[in-house]
């Protein structure tokens, strides 16, 4: 089975030196813009190309799910299980000088992972990533604030006024990630906790604005009017549906197989949180946008049973 890059925009003058570079012949992708497929033996990340971000490697099927959100210039796009980010950067790519990304998820670890990429490709100017449950997170593309304040409460958030981002993290924010690691547990927030920003562009939105302003909560209504242009849910699943994954089972085993693809309870639960996460996505969807709801499973229980529940909920 071949695999898949993309170059990156602007990048198709290079397209020769590229090949030379990987040592292979680029076969373009027909119906998928900026995609081409390579030899599955073509190792690309010790490439010139791939350390200077002209190419980076993406599945078809993930970049046919970007390419049917159908982004324009200007458009506020939500991606709302976002890790490891090759999506994300595709959707910021498409978005070009306008526009914002707001990436979502529940996996701090994996979400840091996403900030490399977009610092990688230089590509995180209009971008802001919050560690959060994407069944919860609340917040919109721009910080808004309806609440009154005594002129005591602004002198307060005025000191709070987030600036532009910077890598440094403080002391404790450091200590608290080395003690995680250490420990070798999963980094996961939980449904209760605060989202927690990791990363935001100077055109993203968030600098200028009080913690109070980010954070802040609009009812429903508001929603419609000020929510996400564009809502991308490409849930956590089995991914049965991946070629890829089921080889890797041929080195994880049988019993990996049984907890991860076959056992009912797990299917069943990943189904509850598939329904919660589009649901949560519809929620933050501006009127007339749109949202693409995408896994890498074949099974009807977390697509086609899930989109049915949804639209019943809401009497689509």
């Amino acid at each position: 089975m071949p695999r898949y890059i993309r170059l990156k925009p602007g990048c198709e003058a290079f397209l020769q030196e590229v090949e030379a570079d990987i040592k292979c012949k680029l076969e373009k992708v027909s119906w998928l813009p900026g995609f081409y497929s390579i030899p599955p033996d073509i190792q690309i990340a010790s490439s010139k190309a791939y350390q200077e971000g002209k190419i980076y490697g993406i599945d078809a099927s993930s970049g046919a799910a970007v390419i049917a959100l159908n982004i324009s210039p200007g458009d506020h796009v939500l991606d709302l299980c976002a890790a490891p980010g090759a999506k994300l950067c595709m959707i910021l790519d498409l978005l070009g000088n306008s526009g914002s990304a707001t990436a979502v998820d529940v996996a701090r670890h994996r979400l840091a992972a996403c900030r490399t990429m977009l610092q990688k490709y230089a590509l995180g100017d209009r971008c802001r990533l919050f560690v959060a449950d994407g069944t919860t997170f609340s917040i919109i593309p721009r910080g808004v604030y309806t609440e009154s304040q005594s002129c005591e409460s602004a002198m307060e958030e005025k000191e709070d006024t987030l600036s532009e981002w910077t890598s440094k993290r403080p002391w404790k924010e450091r200590k608290k990630a080395h003690k995680a690691n250490k420990s070798g547990a999963p980094q996961l927030i939980s449904r209760d906790q605060h989202p927690e920003l990791i990363f935001y562009g100077p055109h993203s939105g968030v600098a200028g604005l009080t913690k109070r302003e980010l954070y802040g909560t609009i009812c429903d209504n508001e929603v419609v009017s000020q929510g996400y242009d564009k809502v991308l849910v490409d849930a956590e699943c089995t991914h049965d549906g991946s070629v890829r994954h089921i080889q890797k089972f041929e080195h994880w085993g049988w019993k990996t197989l049984q907890r991860r693809v076959l056992d009912a309870e797990r299917t069943d639960s990943l189904s509850i949180l598939q329904l919660k996460l589009l649901s949560n996505g519809f929620r933050l969807l501006k009127g007339g946008g749109s949202l693409i709801y995408s896994t890498c499973s074949l099974t009807v229980a977390q697509n086609e049973d899930v989109v049915e529940q949804f639209l019943r909920n809401y009497r689509l």
